[in-house]
């Protein structure tokens, strides 16, 4: 065990470790920073993960991108967002949040496919997503022309406090019945290699699709990094 360091002391010195870091740590790098035994590090995580939540703290330790990192409590969401936001301009335009819960949902997708769902260009939003660090290439789709693939970064799995991208909300319990629902179900599965998206009448707009995907995705809270919060006017 790390010299001076008390076997009770051990939550209390993680939860010290997982404040000053700016991303999500594992339980072995844990470990192995405290020279103490991963069982113990993982038990002494999840006691303070309880604690935190039985206590009702405005922190609270979960689990995002493979990691363990402190988040603020989802409950007081509105009230961060209104203090930051009354200070800080940057963030994404409705346009931005449309492509990026579009890539979220579809993973990996070409241009075509986000432009043919959205029904306009959207290479200036999807720049301006690479450019935040929350979409990434991912390598090139087998049809002709090879067009590039995208999806999102472990940078998006932590700004809104996911584990991985089966923790998005579902999309069908946004819709009104059963019938849209399965509507939904059928747009979402249309394989990206086809290229050609259903439209039966009743079907979903583009625009609703996208719509009910940025709902979803911003139903996520999202961890506020004051450290990375930078000033910008500029609409993007």
């Amino acid at each position: 065990m790390f010299e001076g360091l008390r076997e009770e002391s051990l939550p209390a010195a993680l939860e010290a470790l997982l404040f000053v870091t700016d991303e999500p740590v594992n339980a072995i790098a844990l470990a192995q920073m405290l020279e103490v035994d991963v069982a113990a590090v993982q038990a002494a995580l999840e006691a303070l993960r309880d604690s935190l939540e039985t206590q009702n703290r405005g922190i609270q330790l979960m689990q995002v991108a493979g990691g363990w990192r402190l988040c603020t409590h989802p409950s007081f969401h509105e009230l961060l967002e209104h203090y930051v936001l009354s200070w800080d301009t940057r963030k994404l335009s409705a346009a931005a949040l449309e492509v990026l819960s579009i890539v979220a949902y579809l993973q990996p997708v070409t241009r075509s496919r986000i432009a043919d769902l959205r029904g306009v260009t959207s290479d200036g939003p999807l720049n301006t997503l690479i450019e935040r660090g929350y979409v990434r290439e991912a390598g090139t789709a087998d049809t002709p022309g090879n067009p590039t693939l995208y999806a999102t970064t472990r940078t998006f799995l932590e700004k809104y406090g996911l584990n991985s991208v089966k923790d998005l909300p579902d999309l069908e319990g946004f819709a009104p019945d059963e019938a849209m629902a399965k509507l939904i179900r059928e747009r979402l599965g249309a394989p990206e290699a086809a290229g050609a998206v259903p439209a039966p009448e009743d079907l979903p707009s583009p625009e609703q699709l996208a719509a009910d995907a940025q709902a979803a995705l911003a139903g996520v809270v999202e961890k506020i990094d004051f450290d990375k919060l930078t000033f910008n006017t500029d609409d993007e």
